[in-house]
């Protein structure tokens, strides 16, 4: 099992910058992709970025803005973050890591404009 908890969030105005991170511990090992999820009211929970073994993905709503990354050489902890880049009123959500069949309890993000 994997314990995943997500940090970073906040309210930002249009065309500012944060960077979410995304700390997974427990059975690390077992972890090759990871992904960033977001929520906002109303509506279904969306795939906006993962990272694989092969590389990266990036919903077309925020390709050229957001950056998925990640650290797993920490021995205890893998990191996962995602940098997000002229932000606007549209990328309001509840942002969620989710990897290893586990999801982190979700940050706020609030872009204001």
């Amino acid at each position: 099992q994997v314990q995943l908890a997500e940090s970073g969030g906040g309210l930002v105005q249009a065309g500012g910058s944060l960077r979410l991170s995304c700390a997974v511990s427990g059975d690390t090992i077992c972890i090759s992709d990871m992904g960033w999820y977001r929520q906002a009211p109303g509506l279904e929970r969306e795939l906006v970025a993962a990272i694989t073994s092969s590389g990266t993905y990036y919903s077309d709503s925020v390709k050229g803005r957001f950056t998925i990354s990640r650290d797993n050489s920490k021995n205890t902890v893998y990191l996962v973050y995602l940098r997000m880049n002229s932000l606007k009123s549209e990328d309001t959500a509840v942002y969620y890591c989710s990897g290893g069949n586990g999801w982190g309890q979700g940050t706020q993000v609030t872009v204001s404009s």
